[in-house]
C-alpha cells in the first residue's frame, strides 16, 4: 500500500534543545498509525511540523510524495487536527463552531450536513447547546467534528484521550475505530499510554529524545513470542539460577557479564 506520509530526518531545535533528532517515520493509507512516547518525546513537535505550525530545522515531510513545504495549502486542506486540546468559543452553540470552522476553509456546509457530522461524533441532539455546558469528553468531540467538516484524507489527533474519564477514553476509542472503519480515513493519533495505542492502532512507532526507536505492526511489536526482556545484574549466572524450577527456567536466550536476556 502506497505511503500517506514520509518524513525523512526531521530535527527541530529550541534555543539549545533539540526537540526532533533525525526522525525518520512513514505512514499507509488507510490505516490508524500510534505515535507512542513519553511526555517530551517530540510527539507534538512532530504533529505541529506536519500541520506548518511550526517550521523544522532541516528535514523532510511528504504527504502523498509531494513535499509539505512547497505544496502547503494543496496538502493541509487533505487534513483534519486536533492537537494537545480542542479549544473552542465556548460561548457558541456545537453547530456554530462546527459552521464557523467550515468557512475557515472557505466552505459552506448545509445545516443537515453540519448536524450528520455532530452526529457522527455522538453529538446527535446537543447542536444546539453552548460548548461552555460541555464535559471534556463532549468537547473532543466537538474537535473532532470541527477536524472532520472539510472532509479531509487524514485526521491527526494528539493525546485525545487527556482529561477524559473511562468511560470518555472508551467513547473516544470506537470514534476512532469508527473513522477508519465507516469513513475510510487515515488516523495518525498520538499517546504516552501504550494500552490506547495498541487497542486502536494497525501501526506504530516509538520515539524517545526526537528519534524513531522502532516502528512496524502493533501485532508484531506486541507479540508475547517475540517479546526478549532484557535485565541488567551484577551477576548475570545467579540470576540465571534463581529461575530454577521457575516458568523462565527455560526462556534464558543469553547471559553477559552483566545482562541476562530472556
Amino acid at each position: 500500500m502506497a505511503n500517506l506520509i514520509n518524513i525523512e530526518q526531521l530535527t527541530k531545535s529550541f534555543d539549545n534543545f533539540k526537540a526532533l533528532d533525525g526522525l525518520n517515520l512513514s505512514m499507509e493509507k488507510g490505516q490508524i498509525f500510534g505515535l507512542l512516547g513519553l511526555n517530551g518525546a517530540g510527539k507534538s513537535t512532530t504533529m505541529r511540523c506536519l500541520l506548518t505550525l511550526i517550521q523544522p530545522t532541516s528535514g523532510k515531510i511528504y504527504f502523498e510524495g509531494k513535499d509539505l513545504q512547497t505544496n502547503r495549502n494543496l496538502i493541509l486542506r487533505k487534513i483534519g487536527a486536533m492537537v494537545e486540546r480542542a479549544d473552542h468559543y465556548l460561548f457558541l452553540t456545537a453547530f456554530e463552531n462546527v459552521s464557523l470552522q467550515a468557512k475557515l476553509y472557505g466552505i459552506t456546509p448545509s445545516k443537515p450536513e453540519v448536524l450528520k457530522i455532530l452526529d457522527t461524533v455522538g453529538l446527535n441532539g446537543h447542536h444546539h447547546q453552548k460548548v461552555k455546558t460541555f464535559s471534556q469528553g463532549m468537547k473532543q468531540r466537538l474537535g473532532i467534528a470541527c477536524s472532520l467538516i472539510h472532509n479531509p484524507d487524514l485526521i491527526i489527533l494528539d493525546e485525545p484521550a487527556n482529561g477524559l474519564d473511562p468511560q470518555g477514553i472508551l467513547d473516544l476509542r470506537n470514534l476512532i475505530l469508527q473513522l477508519k472503519n465507516d469513513m475510510n480515513k487515515s488516523v495518525l493519533i498520538s499517546s504516552h499510554l501504550l494500552n490506547e495505542i495498541e487497542q486502536v492502532a494497525d501501526n506504530l512507532a516509538i520515539i524517545h529524545k526526537g528519534k524513531n526507536m522502532i516502528q512496524g505492526s502493533v501485532n508484531e511489536l506486541l507479540s508475547d513470542k517475540e517479546l526478549i526482556v532484557e535485565v541488567e545484574t551484577e551477576n548475570g549466572n545467579a540470576l540465571a539460577s534463581s529461575f530454577h524450577n521457575t516458568q523462565f527456567e527455560n526462556e534464558i536466550i543469553t547471559i553477559a557479564a552483566k545482562k541476562i536476556f530472556l
